[in-house]
């Protein structure tokens, strides 16, 4: 079974949408999608440096845009399964039907608008410890004050909080903790800090038209498939103040037999944590239009196998 999933923030890099314009309609699409939020999304994925799409309100639409761009790319595939990490969740949502790519990207905007001015309340932010056991990790984390605001299995959680508590983590690491590295994100998501957010968001899915899921949907909140578009619209809202669940949602994938996983433009990390927790799972990271063929023989391999099981 294959699963399609999608990166969140912190996996753009300045110039990655550059190869994808070569591609037929792609500026064009690109160029619409633009237009209608208010956001030049072309220059930001071929021009604007690090810091200008570290912005949470560019790099956040900027994601969701590069990975409906590459899922379409991929070709007319009916996955067993998708799924997003954070912001990738929108992605995932409209590869499945949930929301038109337009009301996504829409969405998106105001997600991350709302979130960036929730997070200039307070300077926070967030960081990746590597290594240690989650049972020592997390209540090392809730004494100095920080949340487990991503725990993504394979022996990764994120901590998110402020300036101050994340300089005490650099410090006092938990034990088993090989690395604490910082984000490249502005503030600290998926924690109460993002409260304000929640509330723009509930007025933003008012005005949506909403379709349930057309594919089998594993949301971030418990890693469980959500039937109802309603419902995956809701936890959509409730996210961005909640942690992130990865780990239980790679869970779900193995319950359900999943033996290749790939993951849209800007892949890699998603990719990196399958393949330390999903031993044994084929994956593929589409980065540029050059792991296209390669992505496409993978669903074609995979597609062959369920055919002949």
């Amino acid at each position: 079974m294959l699963v399609l999933v999608a990166p969140g923030q912190g996996a753009q890099t300045p110039g990655f949408l550059n190869p994808w314009l070569d591609l037929p309609g792609a500026a064009d699409r690109l160029a619409a999608w633009s237009d209608a939020i208010g956001l030049d999304l072309v220059h930001y994925g071929t021009q604007a440096d690090a810091d200008a799409i570290r912005d949470t309100a560019v790099a956040q639409p900027l994601l969701v845009a590069a990975g409906l761009l590459s899922a379409q790319a991929l070709g007319d595939i009916t996955p067993g399964a998708v799924a997003g990490h954070s912001v990738g969740e929108i992605t995932a949502a409209a590869y499945a039907g949930v929301l038109s790519e337009d009301a996504a990207l829409g969405f998106v905007r105001k997600r991350g608008l709302a979130m960036a001015d929730a997070a200039a309340v307070t300077q926070t932010g967030m960081a990746a410890l590597l290594g240690g056991d989650p049972e020592v990790t997390v209540p090392h984390l809730e004494k100095l004050g920080l949340t487990p605001a991503n725990v993504n299995g394979a022996g990764q959680i994120v901590a998110a909080g402020t300036a101050e508590q994340l300089a005490a983590l650099a410090e006092d690491k938990p034990e088993g903790v090989r690395k604490v590295v910082p984000l490249k994100v502005a503030g600290a998501f998926h924690t109460h800090h993002m409260a304000p957010a929640v509330a723009v968001l509930e007025e933003a899915a008012q005005g949506l038209q909403i379709a349930d899921p057309r594919l089998t949907y594993i949301s971030n909140r418990d890693g469980k498939a959500v039937a109802s578009g309603a419902e995956v619209v809701s936890r959509l809202v409730g996210q961005v103040a909640n942690p992130v669940r990865w780990d239980l949602c790679m869970d779900t994938f193995q319950e359900l037999g999943v033996t290749a996983l790939i993951e849209v433009c800007p892949g890699g990390t998603l990719t990196g944590l399958a393949k330390r927790a999903l031993k044994g799972v084929k994956n593929l990271a589409v980065k540029t239009p050059d792991d296209l063929d390669a992505a496409r023989e993978l669903i074609a391999e995979t597609a062959a196998d369920a055919a002949g099981a």
